[in-house]
């Protein structure tokens, strides 16, 4: 399974992926955790990264799929992997089956969740997660037991800052614009599948599933 998940900020990437991860064995890769994990234990790539946040800079697509690169060679790896923040935009998504194309590892599939924006903008302003362990909640789809309260661990729950409408419209926007090419890019390449994205998470698994036992 080498595939790459698509979405709006709150389609429910993030939770899809963790039920993949759990069913097939297959390492989510995101590219923020790793980035994150590099500059906590101050791997080369990780100081230079550092470097280029503090100054304010993006970190370069180079050294993304760098990080990206090294991720794949690890033992859990070995049987595909599940792409997630990356790419953002076309140029990215070249970059990366180029280096796909080296490791003789082309991507399979791109699925997208596709979710209305509107539906979106309620989705993401009624959002909490549990500081402690970092569960999900939807105060209207699929609210804790107890209010403010994580079922999983107990930890506190919290709403954060910018899941306000304001900003919400803004990301979605950005997203958009980023994003439209790069659905049509995995289209011409006959990758792209796309599920529709409200409704019950199970259907919604079961539907990723399906794409997925395809290959």
């Amino acid at each position: 399974m080498r595939i790459l998940l698509l979405g709006a900020p709150g389609a429910g990437k993030g939770s899809q992926a963790k039920m993949l991860v759990e069913k097939y064995k297959t390492p989510q890769i995101s590219t923020g955790d790793l980035l994150r994990a590099a500059v906590a234990e101050g791997t080369e790539i990780g100081k230079q990264a550092q470097k280029l946040i503090d100054a304010g800079q993006l970190v370069p697509d180079a050294m993304v799929l760098g990080m990206i690169k090294d991720r794949l060679q690890e033992d859990d790896a070995k049987n595909g992997f599940i792409l997630d923040g990356f790419p953002r935009n076309q140029a990215q998504a070249i970059a990366l089956d180029e280096l796909l194309e080296t490791l003789n590892w082309p991507l399979e599939a791109a699925i997208l969740l596709d979710v209305d924006n509107e539906k979106l903008v309620q989705r993401i302003t009624a959002r909490e997660s549990c500081e402690d362990c970092g569960q999900m909640y939807n105060l209207i789809s699929s609210p804790p037991v107890n209010e403010g309260i994580c079922d999983k661990c107990g930890g506190k729950l919290i709403h954060r800052a910018d899941d306000n409408e304001e900003t919400i419209r803004k990301r979605l926007d950005i997203y958009v614009e980023q994003t439209t090419p790069l659905i049509e890019y995995y289209q011409y390449q006959h990758k792209l599948f796309k599920i529709d994205g409200m409704g019950e998470i199970e259907r919604i698994f079961d539907s990723m599933c399906k794409i997925v036992e395809n290959y």
